[in-house]
């Protein structure tokens, strides 16, 4: 017990277990998140942010042929 009351910096037992059963869950979520995007499960769209590349590409290339 005292090295988890050291771990979370907290005085007393309760709100030591709960620090650190919630610093368990948001890192059990973070994990399950990341192995979604991994997995090609979730991703991001990224069309409009490639499409301003290449425009801006082209622009520049117009610029300095």
């Amino acid at each position: 017990m005292g090295e988890i009351l050291a771990l979370t910096g907290e005085r007393k037992k309760g709100p030591a277990i709960r620090r650190l059963m919630e610093e368990a869950l948001q890192q059990r979520r973070r994990a399950q998140v990341a192995q979604r995007f991994l997995s090609g499960e979730w991703g991001v769209e990224l069309e409009s942010f490639e499409s301003d590349q290449e425009r801006d590409r082209q622009q520049a290339q117009a610029i300095d042929p």
